[in-house]
């Protein structure tokens, strides 16, 4: 996959460790884009099982100009949306080429705690895990953290559709 950073390996069997994905690859992986790409960077990917994606929140994020502008916090649900497009890259990544041409669309979200501001100058370390999935229907667990201390968590479905 190019996007992959050649000093950590090559996409490997379902369950095995693959090598991080530079922001090529998230874009490869995801349509996102500024200023709605909430994913720098893959650092641990295990298809079908669990994914780690980094965002550095800079102060030059738009939502800042408005949430807060003197008490910059990120919003949490665009926290939560760093959670989906990490999941996003992790069910693409298991797919394969069975991926083409399709999205992945949110379609619920559960028990999401927000525990800690997320400031300027943070970086949110999104642990992703996958919890089951059917058919289209995919349902994750994800933990957002920032110096190793949880800041925000939630469950959420999501489905994978044709364009």
């Amino acid at each position: 996959m190019s996007g992959q950073d050649d000093t950590q390996g090559t996409t490997g069997p379902e369950g095995q460790t693959i090598g991080t994905l530079d922001i090529m690859g998230v874009m490869e992986a995801i349509p996102h884009r500024y200023p709605f790409l909430l994913v720098d960077r893959v650092v641990e990917l295990v298809p079908n099982v669990s994914a780690i994606g980094v965002k550095n929140v800079s102060i030059n994020e738009g939502f800042f100009q408005g949430h807060f502008p003197r008490e910059p916090v990120m919003p949490g649900v665009l926290i939560v949306e760093s959670m989906a497009q990490t999941a996003g890259v992790l069910v693409v990544t298991t797919l394969g080429e069975g991926s083409k041409g399709k999205l992945v669309y949110f379609m619920s979200v559960e028990g999401a705690k927000f525990r800690r501001p997320v400031r300027p100058g943070d970086q949110l370390r999104i642990h992703v895990t996958k919890d089951r999935h059917r058919g289209n229907v995919w349902k994750f667990n994800g933990v957002a953290k920032v110096d190793g201390v949880t800041v925000a968590e939630a469950t959420y479905t999501a489905m994978i559709l044709d364009k």
